[in-house]
């Protein structure tokens, strides 16, 4: 994976500084990062280098690329971790849970037998509504 950095730019995730080793990959539009707080063995984020605080913010030229980011992101996953799955998650706004204020994008690999039952996944945001 080719990594870039830009010595000329201070690289933020709100309002923290990133250092320079946490960024596995950087481009012109996002980088990615291990998630500081993982809910799950190679939890990695993409971020935008941009002001985009949702990924409604996001230029559609941005959005398009995100999914390449993706598949970069789980190559990085892959090359440390075995995960069985994934989850794709995006925050946006405060009542849907973000707390950073600049868009990213979480890709959470998932283990068989990580959780006693998955069905439902994401549906779990809202408590009783992963069960149908």
């Amino acid at each position: 994976m080719r990594k870039f950095t830009s010595l000329n730019e201070d690289v933020k995730f709100g309002r923290h500084m990133i250092e320079e080793d946490k960024i596995l990959y950087q481009d012109s539009d996002f980088f990615i990062m291990f998630d500081g707080f993982p809910t799950s063995p190679g939890h990695i984020l993409i971020i935008t280098n941009g002001s985009e605080v949702t990924y409604f913010d996001l230029s559609q030229s941005k959005k398009n690329k995100l999914s390449e980011m993706l598949d970069k992101a789980k190559k990085v996953v892959e090359s440390q971790y075995e995960p069985d799955g994934y989850n794709i998650g995006m925050n946006c706004g405060e009542p849907a849970g973000q707390t950073v204020m600049q868009f990213h994008c979480h890709l959470i690999p998932r283990y068989t037998g990580d959780v006693e039952n998955p069905r439902g996944g994401v549906r779990h945001s809202v408590i009783g509504k992963g069960y149908y």
